[in-house]
């Protein structure tokens, strides 16, 4: 059932919080109700990007034909579509299947938008309990994951050669900063990354935060303490630039791009431009704080299926989702959206495909989801008090332990 107005304009809140933070038009077509043969079927996706002739554009099209029908897809910017999908929820026109990056599905939730797929006998059993984890609340999944992406550190093997640094050689903190700290004395530029103060900012601090055992519940625990204050010693040191307080993941990928960096922390989806660069790189995990690989932040949308008053459309919705996320057709959709599959079947054939996703099918082993562990619409809160604590402290305003002390107090009173 949809939740009061009030619910809704609440989540309403939370979502436009999170997405300006970070990281469609159309409604049921009557055309088609009751899940009878044929009618118009509406489909919104974060990916403007590709237009109806790109290769996603056909493969949503293709699944509408196999369902027996016809896909009105429509993309909006990442940024809208939680919106856009509270309004039309309001509004009784929800889409029939709605992709949407996964920190939102359990604001969407909480409004009573979505579907369980256990309830649509949609299967989740054989995805990664970690990927999926990112759209579960309170045992029960509430979409599909059409793969994942997340975080790595790219690295420039002629910058560290000249520099005599070995990449294998690192696997901890003390060595990547030991690693810098040669980069710089051979006249070269350490390492790049975003801490704007976006969710792109907390999606890019993660890693060394939960790398050094942070719990996103205590921002000013003592690990969460010891990463905030090793990206402000880099900063300090000058192994990292002063801008990438105003980097965006992208504006950070750029630098890397000049080759003058030794590393650029950055994602999966930038492997297109790495291999137009212009220089041999190679990728390897963010490291934990005392060895192995730190857990990153799962990045990726979910394919859902919205509250309709119709429920006879569900089948139809169920065929389409189906189709896009099945194991016979995940190679293709992940192919195409660059996203690593969600499950390890498919993950394989993916690495067999193309040897460089290797590292990133590890990394993605290793994600965690951010809105995860029970968190849910708690998160957006939580994850702008750390990208202000992340800026007041690169930027000198305060120490890392004051920052997170503030941060964490402002969460618990955001959050009650």
């Amino acid at each position: 059932m949809i939740r009061t107005r009030r619910s809704l304009l609440a989540a309403s809140a939370a979502i436009g919080t999170l997405l300006s933070l970070t990281a469609c038009g159309g409604g049921s077509d009557s055309a088609g109700s009751s899940g009878s043969a044929g009618g118009t079927y509406t489909f919104w996706d974060p990916y403007p990007q590709f237009d109806a002739s790109s290769a996603w554009g056909k493969r949503v099209a293709e699944c509408g034909t196999k369902a027996g029908v016809t896909v009105k897809r429509t993309a909006y910017d990442t940024t809208d579509l939680g919106n856009k999908a509270l309004l039309a929820a309001q509004q009784g026109n929800a889409p029939d299947v709605m992709m949407v990056d996964n920190p939102v599905v359990s604001t969407l939730v909480e409004a009573g938008i979505l579907n369980k797929t256990s309830d649509l006998g949609l299967d989740t059993s054989s995805i990664q309990k970690n990927i999926i984890g990112a759209g579960t609340l309170d045992g029960s999944a509430y979409g599909v994951p059409i793969g994942a992406n997340t975080l790595a550190l790219y690295y420039n093997k002629k910058v560290l050669s000249d520099a005599g640094v070995d990449a294998a050689s690192i696997k901890d903190w003390s060595s990547l900063t030991a690693a810098l700290k040669k980069v710089k004395a051979a006249g070269k530029k350490g390492i790049t990354f975003s801490a704007i103060n976006t969710e792109e900012g907390s999606f890019q601090f993660l890693p060394w935060f939960w790398g050094a055992g942070g719990d996103l519940t205590q921002l000013d625990s003592g690990q969460g303490v010891a990463a905030l204050t090793l990206w402000k010693q880099w900063v300090d040191a000058g192994y990292a630039p002063k801008d990438v307080l105003q980097n965006t993941q992208t504006t950070s990928w750029q630098e890397f791009a000049t080759g003058d960096y030794a590393f650029g922390e950055n994602g999966t989806w930038q492997l297109g431009n790495a291999d137009k660069a212009g220089f041999e790189y190679g990728v390897i995990n963010i490291p934990a704080q005392k060895g192995g690989s730190a857990p990153v932040p799962t990045g990726g949308e979910f394919v859902t299926v919205p509250v309709q008053k119709d429920t006879g459309r569900y089948d139809v919705s169920k065929k389409i989702v189906t189709c896009l996320t099945s194991a016979a057709n995940l190679l293709a959709s992940d192919t195409t959206l660059t996203y690593v599959a969600p499950t390890s079947a498919v993950q394989t054939q993916q690495v067999a495909q193309n040897p460089e996703l290797k590292p990133w099918v590890s990394a993605v082993a290793a994600a965690r989801g951010r809105t995860s562990g029970g968190l849910g619409t708690k998160y957006p809160t939580i994850s702008q008090q750390m990208w202000t604590a992340v800026q007041s402290a690169l930027s000198g305003g305060k120490s890392p332990e004051s920052a997170l002390k503030t941060a964490q107090s402002a969460a618990e009173k955001g959050s009650s």
